[in-house]
């Protein structure tokens, strides 16, 4: 796929909410949530067992959802991006890149004065984690791509309700937002999902920050950022690539591929692991995340 250039909106300041957890004197751990996804999906028992685990945790809101920048009032042809990038044809102009959305990190490390940081994303944040990987090696201690992909949209092979899930519109009401909220255990953990824990996650979700403006801008830069195939084969960072055997949005295929082409990239697929990292599963996720990070 081609990749897209930024237009003028770019000029725009970029604010970004975050917390840490840990001591700072510990290595940094970054954590980059996904498409449409606030940083509070890092459960605060997640970071804070990766703290416990001798990190100093950060996790942040991605532009344009939570409480970080939103560029209220710019548009997007969504659709018109996807479809050019498919075909590889010229694309749409675009608000930004996930290019942009890794100098979001940058800036985020610049202000903690930290000098390297593990850089761990899932879905599209795990794609912001390669590009930062590719673009600031300097600023790498290590990437742990998480149910992610390498920008090769034939290796994402969802399955149509998992598609059909991630694409459908929520209603702008509480109730109507936490009961479609359903809709996304298409592609999360078989065993693990429920609807009680799918209710009070959109609720947490909708009183914090409802902004779906965000998503057609998130989706664009994903489109419009192209192929990360020779970029990601010539990375000299060492790389954990993890996803779930569950996941049905994001093939496991795409992680082979991903460490098919990463040189020395360690791959992990977890059972009972959909497209999410579900409660039960944190202390096995912790402990290899450590593991890969941690060892000398």
């Amino acid at each position: 796929m081609p990749r897209a250039v930024a237009n003028k909106w770019e000029t725009l300041p970029i604010e970004l909410e975050y917390d840490t957890f840990g001591d700072k004197k510990n290595p940094a751990l970054v954590l980059i949530m996904g498409f449409g996804a606030q940083m509070v999906a890092w459960d605060e028992g997640f970071a804070q067992m990766l703290a416990d685990r001798g990190f100093f945790v950060v996790r942040f809101d991605n532009r344009d959802v939570g409480l970080s920048t939103k560029l209220d009032g710019v548009t997007v042809d969504a659709n018109g991006v996807v479809s050019a990038a498919m075909l590889e044809q010229p694309l749409p102009p675009v608000p930004y890149s996930l290019s942009d959305m890794a100098q979001d990190v940058v800036g985020l490390l610049d202000h903690l004065n930290i000098d390297k940081a593990h850089i761990l994303g899932a879905s599209m944040g795990g794609m912001i984690a390669q590009v930062f990987a590719i673009e600031h090696p300097q600023r790498t201690a290590s990437l742990i791509s998480v149910m992610s992909m390498p920008g090769e949209p034939e290796t994402m092979q969802s399955t149509p309700e998992a598609m059909t899930a991630l694409m459908s519109i929520p209603p702008s009401d509480r109730a109507g937002f936490i009961e479609h909220s359903l809709v996304y255990q298409a592609f999360q953990s078989k065993k693990h999902r429920s609807d009680a824990m799918s209710r009070e996650k959109a609720a947490r979700d909708y009183d914090r920050s409802f902004y779906p403006e965000g998503s057609p801008r998130q989706m664009a830069a994903i489109y419009a950022s192209g192929r990360r195939t020779e970029a990601l084969a010539a990375l000299k960072v060492r790389a954990l690539v993890l996803h779930g055997a569950d996941d049905t949005l994001i093939s496991p295929n795409a992680a082979k591929r991903t460490a098919e082409i990463i040189p020395g990239a360690e791959l992990v697929i977890l059972d009972d692991m959909g497209h999410d990292v579900p409660e039960p599963l944190w202390p096995q996720v912790v402990d290899i995340i450590a593991r890969f990070a941690l060892k000398k």
